[in-house]
């Protein structure tokens, strides 16, 4: 049994200067304004938890920061130089890796081999399989997983497991931001509360995390950064001490508009519509890090990761 510090969820930002910088960024396709006035900022050693319904505008950002679209407004900047990228592999190339919610991988290849792919390790015109194979398992046991046989299909593997296999590869090949799209989106709880355990793991490495997700219960286990969106724009922008997690699922879940919505259905049929104010408090319980259920999260202010 392995325990994994997460008392750093909460504090203040200790790592200086962000490693990566939005401001007021805008996407435009002709007329549609898919970003406006985005500001984000990425520090390494920190979660920032992206947020936002479908159509919010998640999406659009991936596609920006990863250098598969270039933004039409605003400036980016990387380790404090602005920056537009011509391309995916640009952006990975300077330390940028994005781990999508199709994570990339080849299910009928071995794990060693999706580790590896489009960059293998060659001994003369020949693969080095014993190397490949020996720093996939060093670096997978880094992540806290072990795979007895790294020559299985990585098809084979939980929902959990590939997702480890490739946040370690995007380690492994020197990422210092890392953009999680959605990666507890087709997961139960158990395997959800896997996952969470490996971004605490890479944000204990060093990296600027990016988390993309529409759970705010998922985002507040693990988060020390969250950035709200709504139809392409920031709505709320905070550090973990600025509020609670009913504060978050309130924003998330519409706010104003959500109480305003109770008290117009409570008008038609006041016996069946709940208070607005009962959202967010226990009406879903969140996964802790051991893959169980924690409604309480420690009194809403801080999480802990026990993972075997």
């Amino acid at each position: 049994m392995s325990t994994i510090d997460n008392t750093r969820v909460g504090t203040s930002n200790e790592t200086g200067e962000p490693v990566l910088e939005l401001d007021d960024v805008g996407k435009s396709y002709g007329n549609v304004n898919a970003l406006r006035g985005v500001n984000i900022t990425v520090r390494q050693g920190e979660v920032t938890c992206v947020l936002g319904d479908n159509g919010a505008g998640k999406s659009t950002l991936i596609k920006i920061i990863s250098g598969l679209h270039d933004y039409t407004e605003g400036t980016m900047k990387f380790n404090g130089e602005v920056t537009r990228f011509s391309s995916p592999r640009a952006a990975q190339a300077i330390g940028i890796a994005t781990v999508y919610q199709d994570l990339a991988l080849a299910p009928l290849m071995a794990v060693w081999r999706n580790f590896f792919l489009a960059n293998e390790i060659r001994n003369g015109p020949f693969l080095d399989v014993g190397t490949m194979k020996r720093i996939c398992g060093e670096e997978l046991t880094k992540m806290g997983i072990v795979i007895p046989d790294l020559d299985r299909p990585v098809g084979g593997l939980s929902g959990g497991q590939r997702q480890c296999v490739a946040i370690a590869r995007a380690i492994y090949f020197g990422a210092r931001v890392v953009i999680l799209d959605e990666p507890t989106a087709a997961l139960g709880v158990k395997q959800s509360g896997v996952v969470l355990k490996y971004i605490v793991k890479a944000r204990d490495a060093g990296l600027g995390v990016i988390f993309i997700t529409h759970n705010p219960h998922h985002a507040y286990l693990v988060g020390n950064h969250f950035v709200i969106l709504k139809l392409g724009r920031v709505v709320l922008d905070a550090h973990r001490d600025e509020l609670t997690l009913e504060q978050l699922t309130g924003e998330m879940a519409g706010g104003q508009e959500l109480d305003e919505l109770s008290h117009e259905l409570r008008g038609v049929d006041p016996g069946r519509v709940a208070a607005p104010h009962a959202v967010g408090h226990g009406a879903v319980a969140a996964p802790d890090l051991d893959g169980g259920l924690d409604g309480g999260l420690d009194g809403g202010r801080h999480a802990s990761a026990d993972g075997s």
